[in-house]
């Protein structure tokens, strides 16, 4: 993103602080139980719904952290937009990539740039319904990255009441 005047800056700063610290608060708060599912050992393309945005870091670190700690890394592909950027910076205090564009914004891109950290064996996690919908209808960008690199896909959910 290019250089943001100083109030917007702050702004940026300060949503990332808070937004992180609201996010480990609410997860505090809960009740967990996760299921024993372990990933493969082989890179691969992880897809959960949109609306699933806010406890996704607490999987990453039971299923990727934990099995594999530091030397296995994944990356989220978040829109150009400003509200990407807000996502962008907070999961990075929970050690998640991002890899840039989305459908309408930078997608070539994004698609060059997740084959590129499969080939460094980094896993890519995509929302395959996006913020524009429809609601929990699959977009191609998921398969096509799978199938063009010959990777399984995992869906990861979390039900909250």
């Amino acid at each position: 993103m290019e250089k943001l005047p100083f109030k917007k800056r702050i702004f940026f700063f300060c949503v990332e602080y808070i937004g992180t610290f609201l996010i480990r608060l609410i997860y505090l708060t809960c009740r967990v139980k996760f299921s024993d599912t372990k990933l493969s050992d082989e890179t691969c393309v992880v897809v959960f719904w949109h609306g699933r945005l806010a406890m996704m870091p607490f999987a990453y670190l039971r299923y990727w952290k934990r099995y594999y700690g530091e030397k296995r890394k994944v990356k989220v592909i978040i829109s150009d937009h400003k509200d990407g950027e807000i996502i962008t910076r907070v999961i990075s205090h929970f050690g998640i990539g991002a890899i840039r564009g989305s459908s309408s914004k930078g997608a070539v891109r994004a698609l060059m740039n997740a084959f590129s950290e499969i080939k460094n064996g980094v896993d890519v996690i995509i929302t395959p319904d996006g913020p524009r919908g429809p609601r929990h209808s699959v977009a191609d960008g998921a398969v096509t990255i799978a199938q063009k690199k010959n990777l399984k896909i995992y869906a990861l959910n979390y039900e909250a009441s």
